[in-house]
């Protein structure tokens, strides 16, 4: 076999008018994330301060950053091929020690995180480097940019494990903001110049599908934790009722996101003269803040479960209106990037959580939930009358 032949089986191989569909590797791959979304809701549960959402927030970042950019490379490169599903195999148990280090991310482990997150960024990006040498001169190039620049951010992640406090938390919050605005500049890079969004060729319908899977992972270990926590507990009216209602969120998250926007969306992305320009906003950035308002709810609805009746504590009204505001502001912006308007019912949706903060001064845990609740199922209803077919 020639080694152009070899690398056109790490490829995918495109047919037009066709969906490349999500592989089993690919949703395997995706099993670690679940871990790492858990410790991370975890995390703030125990630590639910202005310095634990802060730390929370660069971790989710990292996350998913780095679930982000596999999902790009397994858009061009075929992880049914042998190489590619070791590479993503490798790239899981890297995923598992920065997953396992994500409660003392801060503390002890702080360099096993920053190892684990640098060696998944820079080994994949290689790999994908030589994969596409002599097959995609464009994308080759770019990726030659993204490595140099994973290379120098990886060299901050890890002076940030190898220092402490502050110290830490600043250049690891460098190294993720500068990974972050790379994609709006073009990776652009002394002596390598830029990139444009045309150059991303991408297969719009399978990052689309790949970014709706995640939604799915981080709602499924909502479920997981609230069910954990509800079967500790002794079953009174109060846990029950709260139980449900976190059920009945879960359900409405899940509504407004996949019933009309998501499939609405992939189409959209699938059938554009430029898809890497939507992907770059709708799927690589706006949905960070979707899965950060998910994982939220959760924080939420374990507070509420533990503590039903009685003060709504500060950090409990915060979890309960910021959680699902942030969830619908991610759809809200997702909507206008993909359909080009903002939904109306998203920014009455938007007003009447504005109306939850006074009013959890009066509010239990449990009634500030449901109305928070009642707020989603309102969105859901809302975007589902107005935008089912005409009858002819």
């Amino acid at each position: 076999m020639t080694e152009k032949s070899a690398k056109r089986n790490v490829l995918r191989q495109r047919v037009a008018d066709e969906h490349a569909k999500v592989s089993f590797v690919e949703l395997f791959f995706d099993l670690v994330f679940v871990f790492a979304i858990t410790q991370i809701s975890h995390s703030l549960v125990e630590h639910f301060t202005l310095q634990g959402l802060a730390q929370a927030a660069l971790l989710l970042g990292a996350v998913w950053w780095v679930w982000v950019y596999t999902s790009w490379v397994t858009n061009w490169l075929d992880p049914d091929s042998v190489p590619v599903r070791l590479m993503l195999f490798a790239l899981m148990f890297a995923g598992l020690l920065l997953s396992t280090s994500i409660p003392e991310a801060f503390g002890e482990k702080g360099l096993v995180f920053a190892g684990a997150y640098a060696a998944m960024q820079i080994g994949r990006s290689v790999f994908t480097l030589l994969s596409l040498k002599g097959r995609s001169p464009a994308n080759y190039r770019n990726f030659q940019r993204i490595t140099a620049w994973l290379v120098l951010t990886g060299m901050l992640w890890i002076a940030g494990g190898l220092v402490e406090g502050q110290a830490r938390f600043a250049l690891w919050a460098l190294a993720l903001g500068i990974e972050l605005l790379l994609p709006s500049i073009g990776f652009r890079f002394p002596g390598l110049g830029r990139s444009t969004t045309a150059d991303w060729d991408i297969e719009g319908g399978h990052l689309a599908e790949r970014c709706g899977l995640f939604i799915i992972i981080a709602l499924g270990e909502s479920v997981l934790v609230t069910g954990a926590t509800f079967a500790k507990l002794a079953m009174t009216p109060e846990t029950v009722l709260a139980f449900a209602n976190s059920f009945a969120s879960s359900v409405a998250m899940w509504w407004i996101y996949f019933n009309i926007g998501a499939e609405r969306a992939s189409h959209r992305i699938a059938h554009s003269d430029d898809p890497g320009r939507i992907a770059r906003i709708a799927y690589t950035y706006i949905h960070l803040l979707l899965v950060a308002g998910i994982i939220l709810v959760a924080v939420a609805d374990e507070f509420v479960l533990a503590h039903p009746a009685g003060h709504t504590e500060a950090k409990v009204a915060i979890a309960v209106i910021a959680g699902p505001a942030c969830y619908v502001l991610g759809n809200l912006l997702f909507k206008k990037a993909t359909a080009g308007w903002y939904p109306l019912s998203h920014l009455v949706g938007l007003a009447l959580f504005a109306l939850l903060v006074p009013a959890a001064a009066i509010l239990s845990p449990l009634a500030l939930s449901l109305a928070a609740t009642l707020v989603l199922i309102v969105i859901a209803t809302w975007e589902t009358l107005s935008l089912r077919p005409k009858e002819a």
